[in-house]
């Protein structure tokens, strides 16, 4: 541990005290410590890190994004709880079984490969090479219900020979799972859950869905959030069709889809699960709180300025413009 100390104190970094600087090491590591340094580094690698650089920088940016984290994991879960109601909703009004039924998809996600159908060519291939998107789906959801150990699911394995409904399926499924639900439903049925979140078209929801998807996976792994470029970044709505999500579209945003994009998705999203929703004046109470120094600014989440004022996160509800189109409807 000193060793690693005297390293940093060699690169220009200043220690401060040296027992309050081995207490963090002991706690985050070396390379989690100087990954939250990283944008500290100077331009030249022989000089280490810019002048003024304290090991503090990092100790309050680790503690800004475990808070971050967290605000944001309490966002998805209610999203994704959310979804899972609406999933089973929906396609329970159209039978108990309905993710069983090839008429509830698009014909390209229960399709299966051309050679399957030729019984000596699929034979010499791997079973997962002749099923459909749909099969496959079937079957990884049949082993994460085989391993759920779940009251209600014992009860259907012993009372229904297993036999489980989709609107108590969704209680058990992955977000990753309910994506890809999602992505195979047909035309109305997919439309009529994103018409509940006041999304536009099937096509932006699934972005919206698997940068949220992402992003959970992110937090829920303790990874650096706070200035992550999003690998998979939610499309930007035309302003037109998601008026409280128009400042997306403008140009001084930052391309590579800062960490603010997949804040605005998901706070959009809140407002129809729960138009009094606090979490978004709870995001802008930590933003305010953005431990600023040195290159390092509330600004490397891709916030534009004056973002708490705009109508997606001021105010109550009643004083915010209408989602496009319509509210969550009642179950």
């Amino acid at each position: 541990m000193g060793d690693q100390i005297d390293r940093l104190e060699r690169r220009g970094i200043d220690i401060g005290d040296r027992a309050r600087a081995e207490r963090l090491l002991c706690e985050v590591g070396y390379y989690r410590l100087t990954g939250y340094l990283h944008p500290f580094r100077a331009v030249d690698p022989a000089i280490g890190y810019l002048p003024g650089t304290h090991v503090s920088h990092a100790a309050a940016l680790i503690d800004f994004d475990r808070r971050l984290r967290l605000l944001v994991l309490d966002a998805l879960e209610r999203i994704e709880v959310s979804l899972r109601m609406r999933v089973g909703y929906v396609l329970g009004e159209v039978s108990a079984f309905a993710h069983r039924d090839a008429q509830t998809f698009m014909p390209e996600f229960t399709r299966r490969p051309e050679h399957a159908a030729d019984r000596t060519i699929a034979t010499l291939l791997p079973p997962e090479l002749s099923l459909s998107k749909h099969d496959v789906w079937l079957v990884k959801v049949a082993e994460r219900q085989s391993r759920s150990s779940e009251n209600f699911v014992q009860h259907f394995r012993e009372k229904y020979a297993n036999e489980m409904p989709i609107w108590a399926l969704t209680e058990i499924l992955e977000l990753g799972q309910l994506v890809t639900l999602y992505r195979g439903l047909n035309t109305r049925l997919s439309q009529a859950i994103a018409d509940a979140y006041g999304v536009p078209t099937k096509k932006l929801f699934l972005s919206w869905l698997a940068t949220l998807n992402y992003v959970r996976n992110v937090a829920a792994h303790h990874a650096r959030l706070y200035n992550r470029k999003l690998v998979t970044a939610p499309k930007r709505p035309a302003p037109s069709r998601v008026p409280l999500l128009a400042h997306l579209s403008d140009s001084a945003l930052p391309k590579e889809y800062g960490l603010y994009s997949a804040l605005a998705v998901a706070q959009y999203l809140l407002l129809a699960v729960d138009p009094e929703s606090s979490w978004g004046a709870e995001l802008a109470r930590l933003l305010s709180e953005f431990p600023a120094a040195g290159p390092v600014a509330v600004s490397s989440l891709g916030v534009p300025e004056g973002w708490e004022t705009m109508p997606l996160w001021a105010g109550p509800r009643s004083s915010r413009e209408p989602l496009p189109t319509s509210e969550v409807t009642s179950c």
